[in-house]
């Protein structure tokens, strides 16, 4: 039949173009926009080949054969079948598995049942030599397609550049109307903030004893005399020493301090202030109950959402959110504000920054998983990744309170 169709082997496009864009096959390091990739592959086949598309096979890998956000969105687009392999992971590295063999079956298939005239591969790989083969056995054309190689070469295999009909490169102005390099920011994220109970303790004052025995031991450390070390079952008797020299105690002296004989402030300091860091530097914030009733009582999104609701945010989800880390934390917000039944809850947030109450921040986490944070990072979000996604949920918290509290004349000038 009088049709062209393409098989787009995913690794070696998006890997190709990094290459090209961003010195390194690493498709983390490039930003993809799949609608206006596959309308350039489509207007670009039909030029080439002089015949109508038939359709567009993405092939793909992915762990467990789990279908990823980006795989998600391409598959409900017009013209367009995505085909999965496995994804594993070997001596640190990620390798597709089962992609080629798929491409070779569907190739064959396709000649074999002649729904074509025409076949555009885009792909690399010398393993598809025997379906290329094949193909024009059965009276189809083969058109191969590269991508521009950083370094000028090739960065396919000779047999399939010789065994192809006709061959095109994708250069770097036809891959930039589609894909682009994720500017790396220089500035280092803040350290993640303390958890509270140690944040408590450590804000805690140590007992008049500790210090006694912290200065002796300063002193006698200084005169060279070695301490034997307190036998393992404490019958000694002796107290417990906080090393010289260190400015905050290690959490083995502070398991010292709070046992038995202790003084109550350092098993229960209840008026603990503990600090959060953030991009807006040291952020104080009362310890004690109070804070933790309040963060008790923000609703979370799943309880603001209805059936209705969570069937159309999938929908999004697989439509329009590109999975951008910061991204994620954006929508994630603008839902659980947009469906608040009392706005007094946003202002309760708010002066929680930087810290999201833990209900909160762990549905937040999860709901960034489903955008495959978690496929090449052993199943935990990285810690760069979950700063971007809390740091974009606080900016559209804070661009909503900024309107609400803006004046109307402000507001309308906007």
């Amino acid at each position: 039949m009088d049709r062209c169709i393409v098989l787009v082997d995913a690794g070696y496009l998006l890997g190709a173009a990094a290459s090209l864009l961003a010195g390194e096959p690493s498709r983390s390091r490039i930003t993809v926009d799949h609608a206006a990739l596959i309308q350039g592959i489509r207007e670009r086949a039909e030029s080439d080949t002089e015949r109508p598309l038939l359709r567009i096979y993405w092939f793909d890998g992915a762990p467990d054969r789990v279908p990823q956000p980006e795989h998600r969105r391409l598959r409900v687009m017009p013209r367009v079948t995505v085909r999965l392999g496995a994804l594993t992971r070997s001596d640190g590295r990620w390798a597709q598995k089962g992609v080629d063999a798929a491409m070779h079956a569907e190739l064959t298939e396709l000649a074999r049942n002649r729904a074509c005239s025409d076949v555009v591969l885009v792909t690399g790989d010398g393993d598809l030599l025997p379906g290329m083969m094949a193909a024009k056995e059965h009276g189809v054309a083969v058109h191969l397609w590269a991508v521009q190689a950083a370094d000028g070469d090739y960065n396919q295999s000779e047999d399939l550049v010789a065994e192809a009909d006709e061959r095109r490169v994708l250069d770097r102005a036809w891959i930039t109307k589609a894909v682009r390099a994720k500017e790396l920011s220089g500035a280092c994220p803040p350290p993640p903030a303390p958890r509270p109970e140690i944040a408590a303790i450590l804000s805690a004052p140590l007992p008049e004893s500790a210090l006694a025995a912290s200065a002796q031991r300063a002193a006698e450390e200084a005169a060279g005399v070695q301490h034997a070390e307190t036998p393992a079952n404490g019958d000694s008797g002796a107290p417990h020493h906080i090393p010289a020299g260190k400015g905050v105690p290690t959490p083995k002296d502070l398991a010292a301090l709070r046992g038995p004989g202790a003084p109550a402030a350092a098993q229960h300091p209840t008026n603990a202030t503990l600090r959060w860091s953030s991009d807006k530097g040291w952020v104080e914030r009362p310890g004690g109950a109070a804070e933790s009733a309040e963060a008790a009582a923000l609703p979370t999104l799943a309880q603001l959402t209805t059936a209705e609701q969570r069937w159309a945010d999938r929908e999004e989800d697989i439509t329009t959110v590109g999975g951008d880390p910061f991204e994620v934390g954006q929508v994630f917000a603008r839902r659980w504000m947009a469906r608040l039944p009392e706005q007094h809850n946003l202002q309760k947030l708010s002066t929680m920054y930087p810290r999201i109450p833990h209900r909160v921040d762990g549905e937040l986490l999860r709901y960034a998983a489903r955008f495959g944070l978690l496929a090449h990072k052993d199943d935990q979000i990285d810690e760069h990744d979950r700063y971007a996604i809390r740091a974009g949920f606080w900016r559209e918290i804070d661009v909503h309170t900024a309107v609400e509290h803006a004046p109307v004349g402000d507001r309308a000038g906007e």
